[in-house]
């Protein structure tokens, strides 16, 4: 079983999350502590805001206060809902917050069965539970869980997206492959800018394009998927984020961008994957031996190049911490120039690409070492006057338009009436 925890301040987003879940009929809750719902279990974000908000002393002000967590069994594992709930429980009470406000919620929209679970690291005297050494206790706990319950252990290809496989535009349910991607992978990774979600994306077949326009004098500004070929262009109809619910549109991402960047910041988390890339980097002589060498340690690395064939950029995806890195963030001997110009092999430009062995569906299911994808620059798509021919702008634009019915993160639902709800003495 693998634990994915992320530290943030945007409590709305995280109930909304899982309420889009279950009015899409993918989600239901399973236990809350501290939290009140209806007997009937109908969901309201508001009600559950103010239940959470209650517990937090008003003064208290912090921008890492609310955490969300996913806890992951095998794929071959069957459990009742009774048993994830027992998990989720004393995964929590085990981690230090079983005296705080939490939901467990049970999702079943990428094929398996898994749990969210959503608490406030903000005691009731306004002291904050540390998050320090988390990784350490998180994983003594799944281990722990893994034995009394009969698990499958998590093993060294396993990893979070051992259920993810790239997307193959010639099939005709695109959609629920490129949602099966992105989903997990927006809340699994951390990055710090659009042009390292796209490198991510890229190991799935999948880009993304940050378009702008103007709609009948409103601007807008939003995102498009696409499915990628085998040489990096998009292929098949390009799909809007809406599709994929407003948790993968460009404000929420944005703010994942935001909150990554402040975890990696104090986490120190890039230290981890320098340290890494450089071990790597001192034993190869060639590119070829340097990739080779970092996926033996669970990274992969996407190249960047523009079109005279000089490499511009480089990205190192760290799937132990899952957290994606340009290289002239970790150093200037990690860049593009350092590398091309120490590796001949990533200085040859798309001829690279042929080096690289191809990799199935079936094996990256396996592996989790998709084929590397050479991504475009990070520049949006600015179109005026857009008048719907068949550009490949046009085919972008002809699918985006604004965004309609999105709730303000700072507007609670309406409040319903509230009915204590209890399981088995645990709610206090």
């Amino acid at each position: 079983m693998i634990a994915d925890i992320h530290i943030g301040n945007n409590l709305y987003g995280a109930l909304a999350y899982n309420q889009e879940k279950i009015d899409a009929g993918l989600g239901r809750i399973l236990e809350t502590n501290r939290v009140f719902v209806p007997s009937d279990g109908q969901f309201s974000v508001g009600d559950c805001m103010r239940d959470f908000e209650r517990a937090m002393p008003s003064q208290v002000t912090t921008t890492r206060g609310i955490i969300h967590i996913s806890l992951n069994p095998h794929p071959e594992d069957k459990l009742t809902d009774g048993q994830l709930a027992d998990i989720g429980w004393e995964y929590m009470e085990r981690l230090g917050f079983g005296d705080q406000p939490y939901m467990i919620f049970k999702h079943e929209d990428i094929d398996r069965q898994h749990l969210h679970i959503v608490s406030t690291r903000v005691r009731s005297d306004g002291s904050l539970i540390s998050d320090k050494k988390n990784y350490e206790k998180s994983k003594k706990i799944t281990d722990d869980l893994e034995q009394k319950y009969g698990l499958h252990p998590k093993d060294k290809k396993q990893g979070e997206a051992w259920q993810l496989s790239p997307v193959d535009a010639s099939r005709s349910d695109l959609k629920k492959q490129v949602a099966n991607v992105v989903k997990p992978l927006a809340t699994m990774y951390k990055f710090q800018s659009l042009g390292e979600y796209r490198a991510l994306l890229s190991l799935y077949n999948i880009g993304v394009e940050k378009v702008e326009g103007n709609n009948q004098g409103h601007k807008y500004t939003g995102l498009v998927y696409s499915a990628l070929d085998a040489e990096g262009n998009r292929v098949g109809k390009p799909l809007k984020s809406s599709l994929f619910e407003k948790t993968y549109g460009i404000e929420s991402l944005e703010r994942t961008m935001k909150e990554s960047g402040e975890e990696i910041k104090a986490k120190s988390i890039a230290a981890d994957t320098r340290k890494l890339v450089s071990a790597s980097l001192k034993d190869s002589r060639t590119g070829s031996e340097f990739r080779a060498d970092l996926q033996r340690k669970g990274l992969d690395l996407v190249l960047r190049y523009g079109n005279g064939g000089r490499l511009f950029g480089i990205t190192f995806i760290n799937h132990n911490s899952r957290t994606v890195l340009n290289g002239s963030a970790l150093g200037k001997e990690f860049s593009a120039n350092a590398l091309s110009s120490r590796f001949a092999d990533f200085a040859q430009g798309n001829n690279h690409r042929e080096e690289l062995p191809s990799v199935s569906s079936t094996s990256a299911k396996e592996t989790l070492q998709p084929s590397v994808q050479h991504e475009p620059d990070d520049k949006p798509t600015t179109v005026k006057g857009y008048s719907g021919d068949d550009s490949p702008v046009g085919s972008l634009l002809s699918v985006l338009t604004p965004e309609t019915n999105q709730h303000d993160d700072n507007q609670p639902m309406p409040k319903k009436k509230k009915k204590k709800k209890r399981r088995y003495g645990r709610q206090v």
